[in-house]
């Protein structure tokens, strides 16, 4: 066994318990430290002895209090969903993680993942919106709207704890872990301390089946929707509910590169599906296709998706089982009240 992923687990396991234990609290000192840092961060804003930059165009922040993934890249694709259904007309903003470019991109179709990261490209290829990447949002912010003067709200992909760039308005993410230990890291999962109130302008979503913290907020309707092949994924097809069975009695590998991928396993067991699970690093780049060369079926999330090409798999039958959110219609008027209202719609 490796150590380190040794190690990472065990202390993944730590963070996951509804009370410290004794790992959390060996650490626990580092965590003051933790918290003494980003409170000082956030004082040197509060005061004004760094400035926050606003960006062009109104803007609402999309992220998490946890370490590792709780389902932003699919809230971001509701949000942009619920945005234009209330008339606005949407683009994303974002830092790109895992990209091998620090340059500032407006991504494309014919973007790749290893330049502009893999979570913009799914956003820009699903949800058909404009999305921009940099090393600074702002950045990313000001090169979208060049780009797409047409734009009237921005979203910005995971930057919850980005003080620099000012928000209008923000969705914090929960999964079903809630806030783990309770503890900031490394000993917990938090990357800031869980607010005792939902602060202001702060709309509070759950990727769950029902709240996992005691702050009131929306719960997600999640749900696959469908499979489809991979090259039909590419040419934009949707998925299709009814491919489920074609599926059933066969030999199925799954592959997730995501930071919790046996949520993805059990949704694909649920609909009958008798899997291989294989579960990668998250943002796992693909370079190589870590399936058996004799692997007739694979299913793999959307996320995994924008890095496999279909020319790569040969043989094998590879199908994209997209998920599907579906935010209460509450998140977006609420949004409305901390949004300019949109622009009359053009003839």
């Amino acid at each position: 066994m490796n150590p380190g992923r040794g190690w990472a687990a065990a202390l993944v396991a730590s963070w996951q318990q509804p009370q410290p234990d004794a790992l959390a609290r060996v650490l626990q000192p580092l965590s003051w430290l933790y918290r003494a840092l980003a409170a000082g961060q956030r004082a040197l804003y509060a005061s004004g002895l760094r400035a926050n930059q606003r960006a062009p165009r109104p803007l609402i922040v999309v992220g998490n209090l946890l370490v590792g993934g709780a389902g932003k890249t699919p809230t971001v694709i509701a949000l942009v969903e619920s945005l234009r259904h209330h008339g606005y007309t949407p683009g994303v903003v974002s830092r790109g993680y895992g990209r091998g470019d620090c340059s500032t991109r407006v991504v494309t179709a014919k973007s790749s993942a290893e330049q502009v990261g893999d979570e913009p490209l799914l956003i820009h290829l699903r949800a058909r919106a404009p999305v921009a990447v940099a090393l600074q949002r702002i950045d990313a912010a000001r090169a979208l709207c060049d780009a797409h003067p047409r734009l009237d709200v921005l979203v910005a992909d995971d930057g919850l704890q980005h003080l620099a760039l000012a928000r209008d308005a923000q969705l914090i993410v929960f999964d079903e872990r809630g806030a783990g230990n309770g503890l900031l890291l490394p000993a917990g999962p938090l990357r800031e301390p869980l607010p005792h109130v939902v602060p202001e302008r702060t709309l509070v979503i759950y990727n769950a089946a029902q709240p996992s913290t005691l702050l009131p907020g929306s719960v997600v309707r999640r749900s696959l929707a469908g499979v489809v092949n991979l090259a039909d994924w590419w040419q934009g097809k949707p998925a299709d509910p009814r491919g489920w069975p074609a599926l059933q009695g066969r030999r199925v590998v799954a592959c997730a590169g995501t930071a919790v991928a046996q949520r993805f396993f059990a949704m694909l067991r649920a609909q009958g599906l008798a899997i291989e699970p294989l579960a990668l690093p998250d943002h796992a780049d693909y370079g190589r296709l870590p399936w058996p060369e004799d692997a007739g079926d694979v299913v793999v999330t959307e996320k995994d998706a924008v890095k496999i090409r279909p020319e790569r798999v040969g043989n094998t039958r590879v199908w994209v089982a997209p998920l599907d959110f579906a935010l209460d219609d509450a998140v977006g008027q609420a949004l409305m009240r901390w949004l300019p209202p949109p622009p009359p719609a053009r003839p």
